[in-house]
């Protein structure tokens, strides 16, 4: 005879493969748009305190608070961003036409800053072959021809892709009022689902939630505000498109110890070379006193010591999601970097703990699950 606790373990195991089939059957159904839902999640978090706020001002009424929420989000967020990002693309166009008709004469710009280089980097410079002004002009061609082939490839991708892309908007925006409002409801259910221990699957979710704030406030905040001081300081001194530099140069705080020095650097060498002394000052002065000052200032007063991820690591994971999945990366590769850390350093304390702490916990959980919070 088949024994009984041989059936319930069959039971149960075919229980857990259909569970397992219907959540890859989801989760591949919902992959078109994994990116929207992923930075709804990241969205809802962020503002969870927003929510909050309102929520305590009309308690009887969490949808229209989640609905206050989510218009603070459009218009405060995401429509100046879209305002930026039409500049930024307007901006990218000028200077592209300005180089493919000749209106900018790149071996001109060169030759002026050969010159100005001290004799002992102009010789080695020429030993290397970089002063050859016909090489500069046919690796800048070469440049200028990739650059257009790939300009008019997302010009067709974003023109054939606009309405999937006002649809993601549309489904971003929709999940997260949802997941302002029954956020902590879900979060709970999730954790409480996962197949560990209680206190491990607590501690993920507070470190997870720990390094998606600090991640989001610690390098998107601070690169907005080096972007837009970049930005400020190229406008006073009249560099063209200074709102397309102010961009990359947050963009470029991303990457630690170099950040924005790598737009701001080469235009202050540009300045002093065509003999715009003072512009090129500036820009020096404020790159160093300012720009650079405030990721000193700012990522301290609003990370603190929520990620504790090396700056290598930070460098790494971050031109590692970028190259994977694209702007998402910017912050899944961080993130995943965080857990990686926590999810090793628990379990290096947890094997570390005696047998008896761990059997306790265990007896612990069993005692406080059907008392705990749904």
């Amino acid at each position: 005879m088949i024994r009984k606790d041989r059936i319930v373990g069959i039971e149960h195991g075919g229980f857990l493969l259909l569970l397992l089939l219907v959540t890859i059957a989801l989760a591949m159904i919902s992959w078109p748009f994994w990116g929207p839902i992923l930075w709804a999640a990241l969205a809802a978090i962020i503002f969870r305190p927003l929510y909050d706020w309102m929520l305590a001002r009309m308690p009887r009424y969490p949808n229209r608070a989640a609905g206050a929420a989510l218009l603070v989000i459009l218009f405060a967020v995401l429509l100046p961003a879209l305002w930026i990002a039409s500049i930024v693309v307007r901006q990218a166009a000028t200077i592209y036409v300005a180089f493919r008709d000749g209106n900018v004469d790149v071996a001109e710009w060169f030759q002026t800053l050969i010159a100005a280089l001290p004799n002992s980097i102009r010789t080695q410079l020429e030993s290397t072959g970089w002063t050859d002004l016909p090489l500069v002009q046919e690796r800048v061609q070469e440049v200028l021809t990739e650059s257009a082939g790939l300009i008019a490839r997302q010009a067709v991708a974003i023109g054939g892709s606009a309405l999937t892309w006002v649809l993601a908007l549309g489904v971003g925006l929709y999940i997260t009022y949802f997941l302002l409002r029954d956020g902590k409801v879900i979060g709970h259910a999730i954790a409480r689902a996962l197949p560990m221990n209680r206190r491990i699957s607590e501690r993920l979710s507070e470190k997870f939630l720990s390094i998606v704030r600090a991640t989001i406030k610690g390098s998107i905040v601070v690169g907005m505000v080096q972007g837009a001081l970049g930005g400020i300081t190229f406008w006073i001194v009249g560099v063209p498109s200074a709102i397309l530099f102010g961009v990359l140069m947050a963009v470029f705080s991303l990457l630690p110890a170099v950040g924005p020095a790598i737009v701001w650097g080469p235009a202050a060498i540009w300045l002093l070379a065509t003999g715009a002394v003072w512009e090129g000052v500036v820009v020096i002065i404020s790159g160093v006193a300012v720009i650079g000052m405030a990721d000193n200032v700012l990522r301290p007063i609003l990370v603190g010591r929520d990620t504790g991820i090396p700056d290598w690591l930070v460098l790494v994971t971050t031109l590692g999601g970028i190259a994977s999945i694209g702007l998402s990366g910017i912050v899944l590769g961080p993130l995943v970097a965080g857990l990686f850390l926590a999810g090793w350093s628990m379990l290096s304390e947890f094997r570390d703990r005696p047998e008896t702490d761990r059997i306790a916990d265990v007896v612990d959980e069993v005692d406080i699950l059907p008392d705990a919070e749904t």
